[in-house]
């Protein structure tokens, strides 16, 4: 089964804050009216930076719409007990 990804969504990693600053003006100049960055773990941090900087900084019209917060149970790779991770979706609105 495979997923198919909203080209609206931007999922927040390792990679520095302005790459992902750079993806939400792309999805926004392709005419997008929502954008959602999705992050867990410690990248939520990132995430609310990114958004923030947005706001702030390039594009001033943009508000946030939702923010939903949650918690993952996660089963790693190499066996062993499943651990629970933060979640957090930030949608942004121009």
């Amino acid at each position: 089964m495979s997923q198919e990804r909203d080209p609206n969504t931007i999922y927040i990693g390792r990679k520095p804050p302005m790459n992902y600053v750079m993806a939400v003006i792309a999805c926004f100049n392709n005419n997008a009216e929502k954008v959602t960055l999705k992050a867990r773990g410690q990248a939520i941090s990132t995430a609310v930076d990114v958004a923030e900087v947005i706001r702030r900084k390039f594009l001033k019209d943009v508000s946030i719409e939702q923010i939903a917060i949650g918690t993952e149970e996660i089963t790693p790779q190499e066996g062993g007990n499943p651990r629970k991770v933060s979640t957090m979706e930030i949608t942004l609105k121009q």
